[in-house]
């Protein structure tokens, strides 16, 4: 390496430069800029030995040394670094952990969402990572599912205003500038079409089914200018994700014109052999994968010596490895990390992370965040006169439980074992506490477990070496504990309980069989029902859970999910009626586990709308979500009935409100082709707008959408617009019952 070779030099067109370089590697060196290494493991062997062109999971220290290891390489080829910042940073001590990407979809605030992403890169890019696993574009489909806690919920147009943009923020202004990340669009896809809600099982899907839900909002992405997709773990139709060639090939790179890199996820390749049983072993899984287009591997050491034995057999051509390798150098040049391989900047660090502006907007996410479902008029709780409250509950005061999955303590990583800072977390108890009205007493008692950990009977690895956490198993209902809450209930004016669950049932490979609360809460609930002081119930958990009798008749229910570092303050101000709520369901919850799936978005044509023994109606619907005042639709108009096919919808509705406090409504535009020649859904979302309506004010709201946008897939796998009879459908949410309708025909 000489500072004078033509790959240094960037007046040379990036093409020249990769082009240079390209023409200087070994082969060995080519394989290892394909590898993205475990960086919790032996650094110096995955950088200096294996030559890998990425790490991942690399604390601060270990950041420090691979920048100095790869600088001192044969030709300095710099790292691109990773990390799972899936809502913040999460795994740098003192950094802004935002509510998980669930949370944030009840915001269903598109510009909200870019400005956390804006934040996290900024903090992000000043430790020397330059690239996010983030955002996830999966649809939610079962409840059980593990990772619905990752989702934006259950919507593909949702999803894709929302992914969107979160690839605009962490991306910025491109890839010059210097508080980018780079963004990835996951896990492509269909990933999320589980069996029986068991995390990365066989996808039952059809080419048409993925066009038609599971696509759409990667297509959004790649449009966004989305850096890197990423692979999920799934086989579909026997073909596992990593060797189809017809998605990563035909329709991302093809149809879609994506050029940009794909990465498989963890030890995609690995898995081929031990895992799915694909392939006979690493030799033959490599070159399935180079030939099937990945560009990065991730955590399969072995893809080093097995691509290089491949090529050795023929089973590989160089020149397919330099597509590749093509891929990922033009990738460092756009990134300009030749110049400046964005090493951990210490005055950066101490400027940005965890800095009282990203702290206020933590706070204006979560307040934004949280749903309101169920109201007696017990909230806002009132605020004259001296009141006692007790704050109830495993989840009342429990710091971690309220940051979620993929933040310090969730187990992905090992630097943080007690995860972020307990000084920076509000709990509800530590809001309460904070901002409660002088004079007012807040009690506190835990009232139940939840769970309590044991290990894993198959081993403490997994085949892959990963370490295998721990399992939950329901804690018993402690008889001491419930008299505690019980007698601070009684003693109190109100009783604000907050149930939920823990990291160590949500993530991958920590699917549910239930959709139950865990441990001692379901007794510690019934008990707080029957000493008569209103109860206000708190969800605070991962995903919807199935209710019980003394939730569903509580005074007040409000979902909030895993609502970041300030949540507990925003519970607390929303309780208090210092702030107004405005979140909506992104995702349907379920009466009973066996409604799976329960998606509003259902396809037409089942034998009635019930099960025998209980409805098909969901406890709370897509969209759902309450105000602390009234708001009344009325005159929905569609101003020009006969539309074309390129033509635009426009209507307006009119908006009314009842009640004596501002509301900030969510108007959601739902569109039902009459007569379609394949079956479809009864209706999708595809536009929405949030309106503020002052007390006693009336406006009219103007909707407009493409008539482009009211497509379906046809049996043949193409995306049109038929023509005929469309109904607009406009209201506060999904339920058919509170929807206003209006006739369009598309001619």
């Amino acid at each position: 390496m000489a500072a004078d070779d033509p790959y240094r030099d960037p007046s040379l067109s990036i093409e020249q430069r990769v082009d240079d370089l390209l023409g200087r590697m070994t082969l060995a060196e080519k394989v290892g800029q394909m590898l993205q290494l475990d960086a919790r493991r032996d650094i110096k062997e995955a950088v200096s030995t294996r030559l890998a062109g990425s790490i991942l999971h690399a604390s601060p220290q270990r950041m420090l040394e691979a920048f100095d290891l790869a600088a001192n390489t044969r030709l300095g080829i710099p790292l691109i670094t990773a990390e799972d910042c899936i809502h913040g940073h999460g795994f740098w001590s003192g950094a802004t952990v935002f509510p998980t990407q669930l949370a944030m979809a009840a915001t269903w605030d598109p510009a909200l969402i870019e400005r956390v992403a804006r934040v996290t890169a900024v903090e992000v890019s000043a430790t020397g990572i330059h690239w996010t696993f983030s955002p996830v574009l999966c649809i939610t489909r079962d409840l059980r599912w593990g990772r619905v806690d990752e989702t934006f919920g259950e919507d593909p147009f949702l999803i894709g205003e929302l992914g969107a943009a979160m690839i605009r923020g962490y991306q910025g202004d491109g890839l010059g500038d210097p508080t980018a990340v780079l963004a990835t669009a996951k896990h492509f896809a269909g990933y999320s079409e589980t069996q029986g809600g068991r995390d990365a099982s066989e996808a039952d899907l059809s080419p048409r089914k993925l066009r038609a839900w599971f696509l759409p909002p990667f297509e959004r992405a790649v449009q966004e200018g989305c850096s890197i997709f990423m692979l999920g773990y799934q086989s579909i139709d026997g073909v596992p994700i990593t060797q189809n060639k017809w998605l990563l090939n035909d329709v991302l790179k093809g149809e879609w014109g994506f050029t940009g890199t794909l990465v498989t996820d963890w030890d995609n390749v690995g898995r081929m052999v031990w895992e799915q049983k694909v392939c006979a072993d690493e030799v033959e899984a490599a070159a399935v994968a180079v030939r099937a287009g990945n560009d990065l591997v991730m955590t399969t050491p072995g893809f080093f010596e097995g691509a290089q034995t491949a090529v050795e057999r023929g089973l590989l051509t160089e020149a397919e490895i330099d597509g590749a390798v093509r891929r990922i150098l033009r990738l460092k040049f756009e990134f300009g990390l030749f110049e400046n391989p964005r090493a951990p900047d210490a005055a950066r660090q101490a400027a940005v992370i965890g800095s009282p502006e990203h702290a206020e907007l933590n706070l204006e996410v979560a307040r934004r965040s949280l749903v309101l479902l169920r109201n007696d008029g017990t909230l806002p709780l009132p605020a004259e006169g001296a009141k006692k409250v007790a704050i109830i509950g495993p989840n009342a005061d429990a710091p971690q439980s309220q940051l979620g999955d993929w933040a310090g303590a969730s187990g992905q990583i090992d630097w943080m074992p007690e995860g972020q800072p307990r000084e920076l977390i509000e709990t509800v108890l530590d809001g309460f506490r904070a901002v409660a009205p002088q004079g007012w007493t807040i009690t506190t008692a835990r009232g139940a477990d939840i769970e309590k950990l044991v290990p894993d009977p198959a081993g403490e690895f997994y085949p892959d070496g990963q370490p295998r956490p721990p399992i939950s198993r329901p804690a018993d209902a402690d008889p001491a504990l419930i008299a505690e809450a019980v007698a601070a209930a009684r003693d109190a004016d109100y009783a604000v309980v907050v149930v939920g669950d823990t990291v160590a049932l949500t993530g991958e490979s920590k699917s549910t069989a239930t959709l139950d609360l865990q441990g001692g809460q379901l007794a510690l609930l019934e008990a707080l029902a029957g000493t008569g002081t209103p109860t206000v119930v708190v969800l605070l958990n991962s995903k919807p859970a199935v209710l019980p009798p003394s939730v569903l008749n509580a005074s007040a229910i409000v979902q909030a999910f895993n609502p970041g570092m300030r949540g507990g303050r925003a519970l607390a101000e929303l309780l208090l009626g210092q702030i107004e709520p405005t979140g909506r369901m992104p995702l349907s919850a379920a009466r009973h586990v066996g409604q799976q799936p329960i998606y509003y978005n259902q396809i037409r044509g089942q034998h009635g709308n019930r099960y025998a023994d209980l409805s098909q109606d969901p406890l709370f619907a897509f969209g759902e979500g309450l105000s602390y005042t009234t708001v009344e639709y009325a005159d929905l108009t569609v101003l020009e009935p006969l539309v074309t096919p390129d033509g635009k919808i426009r209507a307006t509705v009119k908006l009314t409100n009842t009640g004596t406090r501002p509301a900030l409504e969510t108007v959601q535009a739902y569109i039902s082709d009459l007569v379609t020649s394949v079956t479809w859904a009864a209706k999708e979302l595809k536009a929405y707008v949030q309106v503020p309506v002052e007390p006693g004010q009336s406006v009219t709201v103007p909707i407009e959408l493409d008539a482009a946008a009211c497509t379906l897939v046809t049996a043949d796998g193409r995306r049109i617009v038929e023509a005929g009879d469309f109904d607009l459908l406009v209201g506060p949410d999904s339920r058919t019952k509170n929807l206003l309708r209006a006739r369009f025909t598309i001619s």
